[in-house]
């Protein structure tokens, strides 16, 4: 249902979006980073207007927040997401062996420690968790950390200082340690009809002019309103 008083017009045509470019969106509030400018690795993937809030040093995401990064697996994080500050990704360099009597890295250390062991570290990244994954428009609220080879789904929130360690459904809400699904955000239908909508697929000045709705509208009034831009010849 509509929020009262609201107006689902589009925006005027003289507004723009901010530039997905721009490592600081918001010149006023420098600890709000786009972090799709500041990724240097191929081994993190950031989609368009996803940012993170941090009051120290936003602009260290990469080093400070990515941790454990030995490994192939990657770090890929989808379009319009919401990092808050202290959020962490532990990747797969963080595992420890665990089938033997110790966990105890011996093979990390050159010369004898290395040469004893090197074989077990191969044999070990063959049990790869895989690529950590959010999809787009997700919220991962203060200080969350989030295990190596976790995915999770396209528009989910996941609650302050949780600790992820399964994969977490589209538009699910998780909370605790370890994160627990308190509830679906929508009914399977609409959730259904998100994700064929794919709204952050969406060109942004499409994006632009339904802002509004993104925000407080319902699944059944963003797909209206979708059809409607179609039948009038907009992308």
């Amino acid at each position: 249902m509509s929020t009262p008083g609201w107006r689902w017009g589009p925006a005027p045509a003289s507004m723009s979006a901010p530039d997905p470019t721009r490592v600081h969106p918001l010149p006023a509030h420098p600890r709000v980073v786009f972090l799709r400018p500041l990724i240097t690795t191929e081994k993190i993937s950031v989609g368009e207007y996803t940012y993170y809030d941090d009051p120290d040093h936003p602009e260290d995401f990469e080093r400070e927040c990515v941790l454990y990064d030995y490994r192939p697996e990657r770090l890929i994080i989808g379009r319009y997401c919401a990092l808050a500050s202290g959020v962490r990704f532990l990747m797969a360099g963080a595992n420890h062996r665990m089938d033997g009597v110790s966990t105890y890295p011996f093979a990390m250390y050159e010369g004898a420690w290395a040469q004893r062991t090197h074989d077990l570290i191969a044999f070990d990244a063959m049990r790869s968790p895989g690529d950590t994954v959010l999809g787009n428009d997700v919220w991962l609220g203060y200080g969350v950390t989030v295990l190596p080879g976790v995915r999770i789904g396209h528009g989910a929130i996941v609650g302050a200082g949780s600790v992820v360690t399964a994969d977490v459904p589209d538009y699910g809400v998780v909370a605790g340690n370890p994160a627990r699904l308190i509830r679906i955000r929508f009914s399977d239908e609409d959730v259904a009809l998100l994700l064929r909508l794919a709204w952050w697929d969406w060109p942004v000045d499409k994006v632009t002019r339904h802002a509004r709705m993104l925000m407080a509208g319902s699944p059944a009034e963003l797909a209206a309103a979708a059809k409607a831009s179609v039948q009038g010849g907009d992308s």
